[in-house]
């Protein structure tokens, strides 16, 4: 159920663009001889000439409607271009709309917070934008307003349309006009700059509405297609939603609609007027009650999400009429491609925008056999994403599995599947030159996190070498060595320097030699040092460099000095660098608030190294992940 949000105690100057025909303009820009022919584009399907999903205006002049399937549309209209969606897999690829889709939103973002809501609609928060210009340059001669910001549709304005421009371009310049207006005009001004830019870089055109609020934005960027946008003043706001059938309103399409509609009589926005926020709160609830009173009078304080990629990836495909499929086999089959075409999207994602998918979910239709009006519905199903497309193949195959089971309730029963997706979701973007900390560990703990990509999924990246995954590894020396003292209660630590040459030399051999990297290799090793060996309890003691000081290993790494060479030059007998702050914790001490703030990726690793399977164990114990953290100091 929708729930009110606050509104901004500042005016905002709120944007809707949405592509004009976008499918249709895109295969016009690959094929310049559809401009001003009837063109429609079809999806993939060889039923009756296939669905169309775009449609020209020159096409729907002649009363061709996207509800039509090909066939019917060459009746309609004999001469019109059915351009089909390119295909791959068996299925419709979008790709190359997304990619356009792209361009488009390259050049809106750069006048303010961007919200790319699908391939082809964006909004656009343009509140300092609209400042700035306010302060800088306002509007303050009509003669020398953009001709495009001039064909503005203004609503409460006069219809007159031999006198529309001169009323529009003095409405943009009104001395007189409040805050509030001044801002939308000069909000008016910039989306149509932006317009006019799209046309001229990309050949496409776009609508768009410009309000105060999202909401309003988005119900008036369509009420004059083609190219062209819509204003809505804030004196004009009741009037205009007065007439708005309830149905058109985001969220009010279901079965929330049906029942404004069934149990309060409410056939339009103007409808609600009539009621209380306490009649509709106590019909609907305190928080849907208060969203029904806003809305009626044009209120919303949903803000603009700073968001030019995509929440999620999915890739589906329907299966109508007799290709239901109706066997595992025939669904392995269909479920390998989409896995295959979303492993592709989820690697581009990482490989240009450093973002990791953190769950795989599957979505499916069903029926029983003999059971056609059945209300069950296919469970969807999820887990964490694994990269590489054997493994979400495999893990999606599981999913599946796992509905069909719940779906069916171990009734020994026929099915059949009309429709499949597999969808990425939870994406996170991986910190500018961060890498995992399981690069430098080579031992059998490197699967300790499956939802970090392995080498074969992921191609090596050198600005992602030297840090873990949203954790830098600082320049310290800890060893997890600890000697038990006589009493057995107290411990001191060993520090880097007092560890003897021989045994520095014996762990250094064992090591990788990776640069750029802390002298933290020597003890990630996949041979367990004799250090290690003496480790009596979970606590660490670690000295670090103070302000200004280095340790000659660190610095032998730098200069690509063999490691054990510098240990040797600067192994002293037993004194404690200069400078350095020694300090002991218990892995228990860790701040879980401090793991708290680390991406999920790496909480997850942590949690898998502090707290191991209670099955016993005979491996041998390696450095552990606390020694980067320092302990919550009271």
């Amino acid at each position: 159920m929708p729930v009110a949000r606050p509104e901004s105690q500042e005016p905002r100057v709120i944007a809707h663009v949405d592509m004009d025909c976008f499918y249709v303009q895109v295969e016009q820009r690959r094929n310049p001889a559809l401009r001003g022919q009837p063109t429609a584009v079809v999806q993939y399907n060889d039923w009756k000439g296939g669905g169309l999903i775009a449609v020209s205006y020159e096409a729907r002049g002649f009363g061709v409607k996207r509800s039509m399937r090909g066939d019917e549309a060459k009746r309609v209209c004999p001469g019109i271009n059915l351009v089909q969606v390119p295909v791959a897999r068996g299925k419709a690829d979008l790709n190359l709309y997304r990619s356009a889709g792209s361009e488009v939103v390259a050049i809106l973002a750069s006048k303010g917070k961007c919200e790319r809501a699908s391939i082809d609609e964006v909004y656009l928060d343009l509140t300092d934008a609209a400042k700035e210009m306010l302060l800088q340059a306002p509007p303050d001669s009509p003669e020398e307003i953009l001709i495009e910001a001039a064909k503005s549709n203004i609503l409460g304005l006069p219809s007159d349309a031999s006198e529309k421009e001169k009323n529009v371009r003095a409405w943009l310049c009104r001395p007189d006009a409040d805050y509030e207006d001044k801002l939308l005009a000069c909000g008016a001004i910039i989306v149509a700059q932006l317009r006019v830019r799209v046309l001229e870089e990309t050949q496409f055109t776009c609508s768009a509405g410009i309000a105060h609020n999202k909401m309003l934005a988005k119900l008036v960027s369509g009420m004059h297609k083609p190219a062209q946008q819509t204003v809505v003043p804030s004196s004009s706001v009741q009037d205009f939603l007065a007439s708005i059938p309830v149905k058109k309103m985001k969220q009010l399409g279901g079965k929330l609609g049906s029942s404004l509609q069934d149990d309060l009589g409410v056939e339009t926005i103007g409808d609600l007027l009539s009621f209380t926020e306490e009649k509709l709160q106590e019909q609907y609830g305190v928080n849907t009650g208060t969203w029904l009173w806003k809305i009626a009078r044009g209120i919303s304080g949903e803000e603009v999400e700073d968001r030019l990629l995509p929440k999620s990836h999915g890739c589906g495909k329907t299966f109508p009429g007799p290709k239901a499929l109706k066997n595992s086999a025939s669904v392995k089959g269909w479920l390998d491609q989409l896995c295959e075409e979303l492993s592709e999207r989820i690697q581009s994602d990482l490989n240009q925008n450093k973002r990791i998918a953190q769950t795989l979910t599957l979505h499916a239709r069903a029926s029983k056999e003999n059971e056609r009006d059945s209300t069950k519905k296919f469970p969807s199903k999820s887990c964490p994403l694994r990269y590489g497309t054997g493994k979400i193949q495999e893990d999606a195959m599981k999913l599946f599995q796992s509905g069909l089971h719940d779906f069916l309730e171990s009734q020994n029963t026929g099915w059949s599947i009309t429709s499949l997706s597999v969808t990425a979701s939870k994406i996170y973007d991986i910190p500018s030159g961060t890498s995992s900390i399981l690069r430098y560990i080579k031992g059998p703990s490197s699967a300790a996190s499956p939802a970090i990509p392995d080498s074969s999924s992921v191609p090596e990246d050198p600005s992602l070498d030297n840090n873990v995954y949203g954790m830098p590894i600082h320049e310290e020396q800890c060893e997890p060595s600890i000697s038990e003292q006589e009493d057995g209660k107290r411990y001191s630590g060993i520090s880097a320097k007092q560890c003897s040459a021989n045994e520095e030399k014996r762990i250094s051999k064992k090591l990788p030699e990776v640069k750029g990297t802390s002298s933290i290799l020597k003890f990630l090793s996949r041979g367990q040092s004799a250090l290690h060996e003496k480790r009596k309890s979970n606590e660490l003691i670690c000295s670090h460099p103070g302000p200004g000081s280095s340790s000659e290993a660190n610095r032998a790494e730098e200069l690509n000095v063999p490691a054990q060479g510098a240990d040797r030059s600067s192994t002293s007998s037993g004194a404690e660098p200069s400078g350095s702050n020694a300090w002991m914790f218990n892995v228990e001490d860790i701040d879980p608030a401090v793991v708290k703030e680390l991406p999920p990726e790496i909480q997850r690793e942590i949690q898998g190294w502090t707290r191991p399977s209670k099955q016993p164990s005979t491996k041998r114990r390696g450095s552990t992940i606390s020694s980067y953290f320092q302990p919550a100091r009271s």
